[in-house]
């Protein structure tokens, strides 16, 4: 028998779907753990209030992450399909112009946000005492936006190649650099929460430059060619993308909210708390996130090939790695709370007991947002965008901002902490019918 081209073209059980996805899950931690370590250094060297301006400039980075994630996740499910069906040089092609026109937008973005950044500033709802903080920040990283589009871009598209165990090693040689400069910037040199920004930006530089090498150089089923201009595919990639873009965006609103609410209730401490908060739930819920995304290459190329008993195989494979990951992270994070909140604010401080109390009640989305996050990105998977936007849509944009303004009103700020769990709980009643109800049609 011949060997398959491509390594999504096999059968896979528990042990080796985790294995493919290894990398993609090892990858999104590693991102986790350096984005905390961010945090960690400018809440150990710059303060509080500039761990309060990381959060309120937050809205901006997601949005750059959600129009690079859309591209990246929708145009990866639209080749990976192709690749399925046998399509290759129509893959190479749209490969190419999808990196091409998100090189072009990062460029865009640039530009634009550095002229009005001290506009975004105010408009996100920064106090005076924390302006500078934030243009101190959010300057020097959006010059930095065309390698974090190409960063996002190359973490999809290598794993839709086959080779998720370069996409590991490039993130990791990233957030190392990223960790390292982080540190030599902020604490010898200085530079405040300016260094944490360089540092963050040179990581992107790493990882993109690596991703255009192998690129440049590979021989494999997914490489450069010449580019053939398909409005359409473009169009569909966004399209089928879009539950990442909403998901970003619904980020961005809701850390605009959780920082209006905080600064009304408990003033600058309350929205360091928060943004301690909202960066450990990112470190935590990587696995999660990892995962479906390892897993969404699979997804499409045996959905491209019409097989239809692997694709049943690997959706109760997937079903059951998220439930035992669930169980496990809400216990972990539950249990180690206090630890966690120690690493950003001294025990004792009005910061660290805020936080504090966050972690008796947070720890409960953990138990539902897997299956929420996993199944947008398997309809993603299935270039079922409407449903996958749908998901998150609901579970970010309609159910946690209605959470957000109405349960502090009769809470206080534990309606803050309440919002996310039943957020989370009630999304995930959508995702079950959503899962059962297309069973059927694309017999997973």
């Amino acid at each position: 028998m011949c060997k398959p081209e491509n390594a999504l073209a096999r059968d896979f059980d528990l042990f080796s779907l985790l294995r493919f996805a290894a990398p993609t899950i090892v990858t999104m931690l590693f991102m986790g753990l350096y984005t905390i370590t961010d945090t960690i250094f400018v809440a150990r060297f710059a303060g509080t209030d500039a761990l309060s301006a990381l959060n309120i400039v937050c809205p901006m980075i997601n949005l750059i992450v959600g129009l690079g994630a859309m591209l990246s996740t929708g145009s990866s499910a639209v080749i990976a399909r192709q690749m399925g069906a046998g399509a290759h040089t129509k893959a190479r092609q749209n490969f190419t112009l999808v990196v091409l026109t998100g090189a072009a937008l990062g460029v865009l973005v640039a530009l634009l946000g550095t002229v009005f950044a001290d506009r975004i500033i105010y408009a996100l709802g920064a106090s005076e005492r924390l302006v500078p903080y934030c243009r101190a920040y959010l300057v020097p990283l959006l010059l930095f936006t065309p390698a974090s589009m190409l960063q996002v871009l190359f973490q999809s598209l290598i794993v839709a190649a086959g080779r998720p165990g370069l996409g590991m090693a490039l993130s990791t040689a990233a957030g190392v650099i990223n960790i390292a400069l982080d540190y030599c910037f902020m604490a010898p040199l200085g530079l405040g929460i300016t260094g944490a920004a360089l540092g963050t930006g040179a990581g992107y530089l790493v990882s993109a430059a690596a991703g255009l090498l192998f690129f440049l150089g590979s021989r494999g089923p997914l490489r450069f060619c010449r580019p053939k201009w398909d409005f359409r595919m473009l169009a569909q990639s966004c399209l089928n993308g879009s539950s990442e873009l909403v998901s970003q965006l619904a980020a961005a609103v809701t850390t605009f909210l959780f920082n209006a609410v905080m600064m009304r209730l408990l003033g600058e401490a309350g929205v360091a708390a928060i943004t301690i908060l909202i960066y450990t739930q990112f470190l935590l819920t990587t696995f999660f996130i990892g995962f479906s995304m390892g897993v969404a290459p699979v997804v499409s190329y045996q959905y491209g090939m019409g097989d239809h008993t692997r694709l049943r195989q690997l959706f109760r494979v997937c079903l059951t790695v998220i439930s035992a990951a669930s169980l496990l992270i809400f216990l972990l994070s539950f249990v180690f709370g206090a630890p966690l909140v120690g690493i950003f604010a001294p025990p004792g401080t009005a910061v660290y007991q805020i936080a504090r109390h966050g972690f008796f009640i947070f720890p409960f989305s953990f138990l539902f947002c897997g299956i929420n996050i996993f199944a947008s990105a398997f309809f993603t998977a299935l270039s079922n965008g409407k449903i996958s936007a749908g998901i998150s849509f609901l579970r970010t944009f309609c159910l946690l901002p209605l959470g957000i303004l109405t349960l502090p009103l009769f809470f206080q700020a534990t309606g803050v902490w309440l919002a996310v769990p039943l957020a989370e709980l009630t999304a995930l009643f959508v995702s079950c019918l959503c899962l059962r109800r297309y069973r059927a049609v694309y017999h997973y």
